[in-house]
């Protein structure tokens, strides 16, 4: 009786993001009621493995009670403190501290958001800052790529690449501008790691020249292309449009919102890399998803230019909630329990995961699998040789996640037929092997649908 109140109440009252609202009114809400490590419950009682750590953000996995314990302590201690008026509090200080000395290079100023998006937004404002304290105002326009997401504020939506996130918002605006994915699966270039890296390169160096080198204030890139279906670069991508962006004085922003923290192995995936860029955001894992929090890192010569910018002058950016005292004490307990094994196990487990979903490469669905780390995908086809997505009709992104939860397991599925996995870190070998074993019943259902069979036929 409760399940059901809570499903009428909800399809009355709550806005659900990134959803078809006629569609939810229809299908009703799957309610949650608790969760330990890496399994949740919903309200009826069935219990899941989340394969996809919420929304790709509890890294550390559910149930620690010293993060808990922590959001307690300092609840009662100092549940709130503003940042402005030069004021602060002692959590938000040490953690822009403990993040600085670990982050790539000299990214050594952290600002505090409240998730990713705002992170973005951030971003974009100091970049803007930036270049009219350099005395080059005109450098206002902004690249990066399809298929790529950097949240979905107004203006970061519009650095997103993905259509739903345009349709009806009249974005991008005319400043955005973006170059092809490297996505290897269905380069044109083909899929050799060299050709598709030298592709990107010609893109946007074409882009760059296109607009004018003295009009181009950033280059935005993920060290992989999360929402756009976990699309992983071949090694030295990224370093090398780093370096381009260098060449040109542009500045380069690594948007590590889903990459950071441990899910693609080190704390940060820059390091991979060995990349330094000028600004780095990060969310999702930096408190594991228990409360809601954001940074944007900056390197030291891009601080030091909006200060002397300033001068005496406030710089007039900032958020009510930005270095809130409880998230950041969250977010301290959280880094502990990284460096206290679970980036040790992350590491263990993706190694795990991507061997088993590369056992899965005899399904007949399966055209692509890729990750790195605790990040990955399979890539469904009718058509192996072709490349041949599955058909609309399948409805994938439903389906597919629908079946999955049925059995056990939940996932991201996208529509274009890719699912994608981004798993706690704490995952046992059991996990992982629940993931395999019941992504692959959910994959033998999918070739019984029968839009599925007449598209194979």
């Amino acid at each position: 009786m409760l399940a059901n109140s809570l499903i009428e109440l909800d399809r009355a009252h709550l806005i659900h993001p990134v959803a078809s609202y006629r569609g939810h009114e229809a299908l009703g809400v799957r309610v949650l009621k608790s969760a330990k490590g890496a399994t949740v419950t919903d309200a009826s009682g069935k219990q899941l493995v989340d394969g996809f750590a919420g929304l790709w953000c509890v890294n550390a996995g559910y149930g620690h009670d010293s993060i808990v314990e922590a959001a307690a302590r300092q609840m009662r201690e100092l549940p709130y403190a503003t940042a402005y008026f030069d004021l602060g509090s002692e959590p938000a200080i040490r953690l822009a501290s403990e993040l600085a000395e670990r982050a790539p290079g000299d990214l050594n100023h952290v600002f505090f958001t409240l998730g990713g998006s705002d992170a973005v937004d951030s971003t974009i404002r100091f970049v803007r800052y930036y270049w009219n304290a350099k005395g080059e105002p005109q450098r206002d326009q902004f690249i990066s790529i399809e298929q790529g997401y950097h949240g979905s504020s107004v203006v970061g939506a519009g650095l997103t690449a993905l259509p739903a996130f345009h349709a009806g918002f009249g974005i991008p605006f005319e400043w955005q501008h973006k170059i092809p994915s490297p996505y290897p699966y269905r380069n044109p270039v083909g899929e050799d790691a060299n050709a598709i890296t030298a592709a990107s390169l010609a893109a946007l160096k074409a882009k760059i020249e296109e607009l004018g080198p003295e009009r181009v204030a950033a280059f935005y890139a993920e060290p992989i292309q999360g929402s756009g279906g976990v699309i992983v670069p071949p090694k030295g991508w990224i370093k090398a449009m780093r370096e381009l962006c260098r060449e040109y004085g542009i500045l380069f922003i690594a948007d590590e919102v889903i990459t950071g923290f441990g899910r693609t192995g080190p704390l940060f995936a820059c390091t991979d890399e060995d990349i330094v860029p000028d600004f780095m955001t990060t969310a999702k894992g930096l408190t594991s998803g228990y409360v809601p929090m954001g940074a944007v890192f900056m390197a030291d010569h891009v601080y030091n230019v909006i200060a002397d910018g300033a001068g005496a002058s406030a710089v007039g950016h900032g958020y009510t909630y930005s270095a809130h005292p409880v998230s950041a004490a969250v977010a301290l307990e959280v880094l502990k329990l990284y460096e206290d094994g679970l980036l040790e196990n992350g590491i263990k487990a993706g190694a795990r995961l991507m061997a088993g979903l590369e056992g899965l490469r005899d399904h007949p669905l399966v055209g692509d699998v890729r990750g790195r780390g605790m990040l990955a995908a399979i890539e469904l086809v009718v058509d192996k040789r072709r490349k041949t997505p599955l058909p609309a009709s399948a409805m994938p992104a439903r389906r597919v996640f629908d079946r999955a939860w049925d059995n056990g397991l939940i996932i991201r599925a996208f529509a274009n037929g890719v699912v994608g996995y981004a798993p706690p870190l704490c995952c046992t070998d059991d996990d992982i092997d629940a993931i395999i074993k019941r992504t692959r019943r959910t994959l033998d259902q999918t070739l019984d649908d029968a839009d599925v069979r007449q598209a194979l036929a």
